[in-house]
């Protein structure tokens, strides 16, 4: 019995080594991608006009990176609040620790170079080695055009410095952990020419990251079977809001949807009047339709004809419960 016992005892030292090792890789050794390129972006107004568009309409980085005004429908963002960051991400919204928007105008970024900004958006690792938690959809931002990002750069370069004081972002374990493993090298693509409309708006939907919200999700993680068919829950301070089903399922999707109701469902937030106040107790939602309501027409088609041209899956949705 001795014997055995002192095999059993070397066998769980080896094994708790390895372990610690494994740690010590993930940890300090991660994440595994390139230094940040060397990049000197030109800010002409026309790059800055177009990285304006993204950034506000289809990437929606000022989304996260501004202050939304929540007594208003689906929270338009606040005057004088772009890019200072501060929004709050946290368990009882389903997220594996605590998570913070950063401040992007040149307050935070001005020393920064453009290819560090470039690392960033598109693998999530920062100026100083650190992982960023993907609530900020970096996994999606690395398959875009080089160019895109750089348009998205120019226009966060021109935005105006405002101060904010933002907490640090903290994951729990063991996410702190596989936080390192996440980065990949980016995998750019060109964008599609618009009369491609199918693979464009593939490409659109990908810069929007709309399978994020619209895919059911446990501990941050999507669940791809379920993919645009609705059902992740948000915590809303009056009820449980869950994302729609943009499947082209005909009874629980948008199968019976027109091109022409997909747009005017947009284009019906267009004007700032269109957005009603609401109270603490009243339903509203996370989907932030006053930015995208100013989507072109022509990109907004192109993502019905991808989101029609998906697999309908069936998956009835209560989409708001007190």
């Amino acid at each position: 019995m001795g014997k055995v016992k002192k095999v059993l005892f070397y066998g769980l030292g080896i094994l708790i080594l390895v372990i610690g090792c494994l740690m010590l890789y993930v940890k300090y050794v991660l994440p595994d991608v390139a230094a940040a390129p060397y990049l000197q972006v030109d800010t002409s107004p026309e790059r800055i006009e177009r990285g304006k568009y993204l950034a506000t309409h289809v990437a929606v980085c000022m989304d996260c990176h501004s202050t939304r005004d929540w007594s208003k429908f689906s929270g338009p963002l606040k005057e004088n609040s772009l890019g200072m960051g501060g929004e709050y991400f946290g368990p009882e919204m389903g997220f594996p620790g605590t998570f913070y928007s950063k401040n992007i105008t040149p307050t935070n970024l001005g020393d920064w170079t453009d290819g560090e900004i470039f690392r960033v958006i598109t693998t999530g690792v920062k100026r100083n080695g650190e992982v960023i938690f993907p609530v900020m959809p970096y996994e999606n931002y690395r398959k875009l055009d080089r160019q895109d990002i750089y348009d998205i750069i120019a226009y966060v370069r021109s935005l105006q410095p405002l101060e904010n004081q933002i907490p640090n972002s903290k994951a729990d374990f063991p996410m702190n952990l596989i936080l390192n493993t996440i980065p990949e090298e980016a995998a750019f693509t060109t964008r599609p020419e618009v009369s491609d409309q199918i693979r464009y708006g593939e490409y659109l939907t990908t810069a929007a990251s709309c399978v994020i919200c619209h895919t059911p999700a446990k501990k941050g993680k999507l669940k791809m079977d379920l993919a645009f068919a609705g059902g992740r829950e948000f915590k809303m301070p009056a009820g449980i809001l869950r994302s729609q089903n943009i499947t082209p399922d005909l009874e629980t999707g948008i199968g019976n949807w027109s091109r022409e109701d997909f747009i005017k469902r947009f284009k019906a937030y267009s004007e700032e009047n269109s957005l009603s106040s609401v109270g603490e107790e009243d339903y509203n939602t996370i989907m932030p339709w006053a930015m995208y309501a100013d989507m072109t027409e022509d990109d907004l088609s192109a993502i019905y004809k991808y989101l029609h041209s998906l697999e309908p899956i069936k998956n009835e949705i209560v989409f708001w419960e007190k």
